[in-house]
Formats: C-alpha cells, structure tokens, sequence
C-alpha cells in the first residue's frame, strides 16, 4: 500500500489541548497519544478543526518525538480561544501537501538561477520544497542564511531534490526553536 494510501485512509485523530503562546505565536502542543497516531516524526499534512472551525497546515516536529502547530491569529480567534484556553482539535493527514510559503531571498535565488534549476523546483513535490524552505530558514544568523541560500541553488544545480544532512524530526524555526526542540511556551 501507498504512502499516500495509507495517509487518506487513516481514523481522524481527535484531541484536546491548551493553547499556548511564544513570544506572541499562539500555537497548541499535540498530547503524545496524538502525536504518535501521526505517521511521521517529521513533518506531516494535515486538514483538521479547531473548536469545529476548519485549517489546513503542516504539523512540525517539537525535536522531542511530538509536534505541534502555529494557529492562525484569525483561525483561533474566530474559534474564540486563545493562550491559556484548553480546545477541542481533530485533524486528518492529506497526502496532498499545500505550497510552502518561499521566503523572498530564497524566491531571489531561485528566480536569479538558470532555467533548469527552475524547472527542478517546480518538478520538486511540495514536500520536498517545505524541506528547502525550513533547511533555509532554521537559523538566526544571517550570513549562515545566506550560505544556505546559495547551497540550494548549487546542490540543486547538481540534480539534489533535496536538502541534506539535516534532522527533519527537529524543531526548525529560530523564533521558537533552541538546540532543535521548541522552547517552552512563555
């Protein structure tokens, strides 16, 4: 069976948790039963609801064998929940992966570099892009950021799909990560 066979057919996982924050990023904790109905450590597509309000994202890694989930200023607030409210959560895993957001010195690359290079990330699954954009972004420094930039285009240059040698159960966003694990909500 699939990937994504096995993904589609999967039960609803329901849950509820507390809503919590980090440095004004409201986000919610998956309990560890949830966590492990998910089929990976990594990174995984969801279409869930919040309170009975629907989303769709991709559920990140915490860098402790869990995961959790940046909610929307709009979506919890038209759930009428925020930090510090306990919700009621059910999410479903999609095969089908939405875009990443690319961040603009990434897209300048990109767009800057020669037309098979192009071509590449377009034949790339949004999956794999995700990766590309967090390998990029999981720093704070500025110049590594840019190193990273520059490393994409060249590996993809040569035929790379994707990044590698980077821990994809690990929390990779510098605003809320340290050492690779999700700091503790503030």
């Amino acid at each position: 069976m699939s990937r994504a066979t096995q993904d589609a057919e999967q039960a609803p996982i329901r849950f509820t948790a507390e809503l919590s924050a980090i440095d004004g990023i409201t986000l919610v904790t998956l309990p560890t039963s949830a966590s492990e109905e998910l089929p990976s450590r990594g990174q995984v597509a969801v279409r869930g609801t919040l309170e009975g309000h629907p989303f769709a994202t991709v559920v990140e890694p915490d860098g402790r064998r869990g995961h959790w989930i940046r909610l929307d200023q709009v979506l919890h607030q038209d759930a009428g929940v925020g930090p510090g409210d306990t919700a009621d959560l059910t999410l479903e895993v999609v095969p089908d992966w939405p875009e990443p957001d690319v961040p603009a010195d990434l897209k300048a690359a990109l767009d800057e570099a020669p037309a098979r290079i192009r071509e590449l990330w377009q034949d790339l699954t949004p999956m794999a892009r995700w990766e590309w954009v967090r390998w990029v972004q999981a720093t704070r420094n500025p110049a590594t950021r840019q190193r990273r930039v520059e490393a994409s285009v060249s590996k993809m240059d040569d035929g790379k799909r994707r990044p590698c040698c980077f821990d994809l159960s690990s929390c990779t966003d510098p605003a809320l990560a340290r050492s690779g694990k999700l700091r503790d909500p503030s």
